[in-house]
């Protein structure tokens, strides 16, 4: 594969989480579609991360948000920061038993909102940053 294969594919592959990350909410899932969420920006982080590095395009295997935004050498305001941070909670939160039932508590519909938002102005942002600067 070339690297906009790879970039193609990390873009793709979000794409489709963020319409099951839809999905969930619709139907109450509150903790996984945050969890779907988590992978929504993982991947355009990892896709950004191969855009970003040429010459060695295979992303760390990392969950964590923030290492990833900062190894692509993103330029991130103190709410983005912020954002992912919490947004990088959601993938132990949701996928650790000794952490799920807190999560599931914690995950209203309120708050899933909220944090769907986030997602998506993410994904916004970095959605545009993938495509400027193919």
């Amino acid at each position: 594969m070339t690297n906009k294969e790879i970039i193609k594919y990390w873009i793709d592959s979000s794409d489709q989480d963020y319409e099951t990350m839809q999905v969930l909410v619709r139907n109450a899932q509150y903790s996984w579609s945050l969890f779907i969420g988590h992978l929504v920006v993982e991947k355009l982080l990892k896709g950004m991360y191969v855009k970003q590095n040429f010459d060695t395009p295979y992303p760390p295997k990392t969950h964590n948000l923030l290492l990833l935004a900062e190894k692509c050498e993103l330029e991130l305001e103190d709410k983005q920061i912020e954002k992912l941070q919490i947004i990088t909670q959601f993938n132990i939160s949701a996928r650790y038993d000794d952490y799920k039932q807190e999560f599931h508590k914690k995950c209203t519909k309120e708050y899933t909102e909220l944090q769907v938002e986030n997602i998506k102005e993410i994904r916004e942002w970095l959605k545009k940053k993938l495509i400027l600067k193919s």
